[in-house]
């Protein structure tokens, strides 16, 4: 589990992190969103120690990281694709950290497979790697150790399409076992895709965090009948305030039992009732941030 408490950073009048508090539940992906420059990275820096915090702080599994004994073997961090030595091939990159961590050499070989970097590619120097190889690597070494968490910026930049479907997979699958993810990205589909909940940053500050499922409802309810005339009329003297779309669908803010009931008792019969479509994390992300940037 990853616990974010009253995380503050300023550098000198400028504040990068204002006051953020959020929690990231084992078996959960946790999308972390925001613009460029809201305090994305520079939140997940305090977390993994990188970055003091001016005030508040951060634990994994209860313990601030930096106390963490052998932390790969807790954590797995994944903030900079082009950190690896660019000298080494990506075999040596993973069994030098195996061997610092403690781990059997032989699970290098297995992480290889699974991000997709066959022999050739493990043979050759990192400095000839493109991007994507590059995030493969860098989510193997993450997973080298095994661990309970994994701290993810932007993982997927670099990607092709299929690597991107790759990459949730795998994130999909780390979670599923219990395993607790905190996922940057600016591929908000892909968020969308994968997360459980979703923390949604803007100018430093939490403008959004809850389940997935809680953030993007609210769009109301979409009901068709057999007399799409009288249902209006029915939910209108109900006071249910209705709006008629193109194809003869009726839209309210409404929930689907409320419009169901008067429908049952105006005898009338529907053909669809279901909560109508928002416009998704998408629309959400621009609503949010958009109001947080006019403060």
């Amino acid at each position: 589990m990853i616990s974010v408490e009253h995380l503050t950073k300023r550098y000198g009048p400028h504040t990068a992190v204002d006051d953020v508090s959020f929690r990231c539940e084992p078996g959960t992906v946790t999308g972390f969103l925001g613009p460029n420059g809201a305090g994305k990275s520079t939140t997940m820096r305090m977390i993994c120690g990188l970055t003091p915090p001016t005030a508040g702080g951060a634990t994994v599994g209860g313990v601030p990281y930096r106390r963490l004994p052998n932390p790969g073997r807790h954590v797995g961090v994944l903030l900079d694709a082009s950190a690896q030595h660019p000298g080494r091939t990506g075999r040596e990159t993973l069994a030098l950290a195996a061997q610092i961590m403690g781990v059997d050499r032989g699970r290098v070989g297995e992480l290889l497979d699974l991000v997709g970097l066959d022999t050739a590619a493990a043979r050759k120097r990192v400095r000839a790697y493109s991007l994507g190889m590059r995030q493969r690597l860098g989510l193997a070494y993450a997973l080298l150790g095994d661990p309970r968490v994994l701290i993810l910026d932007e993982p997927a930049n670099g990607l092709d399409p299929e690597g991107i479907f790759w990459m949730r997979s795998v994130l999909r699958g780390f979670a599923d076992r219990g395993g607790t993810v905190l996922l940057s990205s600016h591929l908000l589909r892909e968020v969308e895709a994968v997360a459980d909940r979703l923390v949604v940053i803007g100018g430093g500050r939490v403008v959004a965090d809850g389940t997935k499922e809680e953030l993007l409802a609210g769009a109301g309810t979409r009901v068709r009948a057999l007399e799409p005339e009288k249902l209006e009329w029915a939910l209108t003297t109900a006071g249910v305030p209705v709006t008629r779309e193109h194809d003869g669908a009726l839209t309210t803010q409404s929930d689907t039992e409320a419009v169901g009931r008067v429908a049952t008792a105006a005898g009338v019969v529907l053909l669809e009732l279901r909560p109508a479509d928002g416009g998704g994390l998408e629309e959400l992300f621009l609503e949010l941030t958009a109001k947080e940037t006019a403060r």
